[in-house]
């Protein structure tokens, strides 16, 4: 007998991840120019966190299925399709109706698990641009892990000037962003920093081919480090992720003609809440003294998805995966994440 319903899990409100509810919904078919996937793996991001937490500074739905980075195997298609057939592996692509080019607003508000209803669950309806194949080296544990913090990175290095061989690339961090960045810069050719306040986790970069790791818990002047390091060149390319505590740091540590590329908000984490009184740096000023260009990045295209997949394939880059939870155990899943001891993404098995 056909399945006729299917497990998803559902944030009812924002209050916390103990709102994360199980529940059973109907399994339908897919219209014209759409296909069905049942989803095998979902990876979680920082985003979902804070999503799920109340304070995700964006616009989206009061009660929502969260995750927006996942891999399955096409389970049916709708009429119109041809790109498609039942059995292909495929990865969702975070910003449903960005395909090519320039975001523009209307795209933005089709970002999985955020301003659209995501993807945690056994299965889920595309539109049949909304997913790109998998590589065939690629688990779908490894392949749920690209769609946000992997494209993200590349966004940054190869958005809008792309990288290039021997160029210094700073990396705040060892979150899922800031990993995929230092493997696509080594991938490049280029010189790395990576800071954390943990050597445990400074050793796993250098494992994945760091070139230099600074720890700005026993070394807190970090950019001083950098200026060091690079002979007072300072760093071509910083990917930013911690926010107002850590930009004029960054603003020390660039280059004349270098970009900040602003990803996130650690040190920050309700922007448009109570945060907003912390002082930052004047940016303003401070572009304009080290002739510099600040960026803020978010998750690129579907084209720029199939060229990093294209890239990754070639060099045979893995994901680095902390832990995989069970179906059952997504509340750990989203615990294990918030608590920030996690080197590598975090990812849920779906049956």
């Amino acid at each position: 007998m056909p399945q006729s319903t299917f497990k998803q899990y559902f944030l009812p409100e924002k209050r916390g991840f103990q709102c994360l509810t199980l529940r059973d919904v109907p399994k339908t078919s897919p219209n014209y120019g759409q296909i069905l996937v049942r989803i095998k793996a979902v990876s979680l991001n920082w985003r979902d966190g804070i999503i799920a937490m109340g304070t995700y500074p964006f616009p989206g739905p009061d009660a929502l299925v969260p995750g927006s980075d996942g891999a399955g195997i096409v389970e049916e298609v709708g009429e119109g399709v041809t790109e498609w057939k039942v059995g292909d592996r495929v990865l969702a692509n975070f910003t449903q109706d960005h395909i090519a080019g320039r975001l523009n607003p209307q795209s933005l508000l089709s970002q999985l698990g955020g301003e659209i209803q995501g993807l945690l669950g056994e299965f889920f309806i595309f539109p049949k641009t909304g997913v790109v194949r998998i590589p065939d080296y690629l688990s779908f544990e490894e392949a749920s892990c690209l769609p946000c913090a992997a494209l993200t990175a590349w966004n940054a290095l190869y958005g809008l000037s792309p990288i290039r061989p021997g160029q210094t690339v700073v990396l705040q961090g060892t979150g899922g962003v800031s990993t995929f960045g230092l493997q696509i810069a080594v991938a490049a050719g280029a010189e790395t920093i990576v800071t954390s306040s943990s050597d445990d986790k400074l050793v796993k970069a250098k494992q994945l081919g760091a070139t230099h790791t600074v720890n700005y818990k026993t070394n807190p002047d970090w950019a001083a480090e950098v200026k060091r390091i690079t002979n007072g060149h300072g760093a071509d390319h910083i990917i930013e992720v911690g926010g107002t505590l850590t930009l004029q740091a960054s603003f020390d540590a660039i280059a004349l003609h270098g970009i900040i590329h602003c990803i996130g908000h650690i040190t920050n984490p309700d922007p448009l809440g109570a945060g907003k009184d912390l002082r930052g740096p004047d940016a303003a000023f401070l572009a304009l003294d080290r002739l510099c260009i600040v960026r803020g990045v978010v998750v690129g295209s579907r084209e720029q998805l199939q060229d990093m997949l294209e890239c990754f394939d070639a060099k045979t880059i893995r994901p680095v995966i902390d832990r995989i939870f069970g179906f059952d155990m997504a509340r750990a899943a989203y615990e294990h994440l918030w608590s920030s001891t996690h080197t590598g993404k975090v990812v849920i098995r779906v049956p």
